[in-house]
């Protein structure tokens, strides 16, 4: 599957982003979803995970309440809906694919098998 990220931008503390990642080349409702970022000089870290049907989501610590994973199976298409941003939301974000979460846990990077190229979010003070 390809994964196209978009969505990212320029946005003041407080404010609000919706990146979109839209799949292509395979059937989409196969996948379980994440979203990743990288901010310069740490490592990727896991901000949010959907499941197949969109039944279960879930999130890391640092975003819980503030933002939301969805996904569109018609559309081929997931979602993180980001409010009340803050400067150490600011990292390149990516979405990821995976078919099953075996062995790996979601918050794993590893566990993920296809990756989107990056959309990169700076949230100002």
């Amino acid at each position: 599957v390809q994964l196209q990220a978009s969505g990212g931008g320029l946005v003041q503390a407080g404010g609000s982003l919706r990146l979109s990642c839209a799949a292509s080349g395979r059937t989409f409702s196969n996948y379980f979803m994440g979203w990743f970022r990288q901010a310069p000089g740490k490592e990727r870290e896991f901000v949010a995970a959907i499941t197949w049907s969109g039944e279960n989501t879930y999130y890391a610590d640092s975003v819980k309440g503030r933002f939301t994973i969805s996904r569109d199976n018609a559309k081929n298409t997931v979602y993180l809906q980001m409010n009340s941003l803050k400067p150490e939301d600011t990292a390149v974000y990516y979405c990821a694919a995976r078919l099953n979460i075996r062995y790996r846990r979601i918050s794993d990077s590893d566990g993920y098998d296809y990756w989107g190229q990056g959309t990169q979010v700076t949230v100002s003070s």
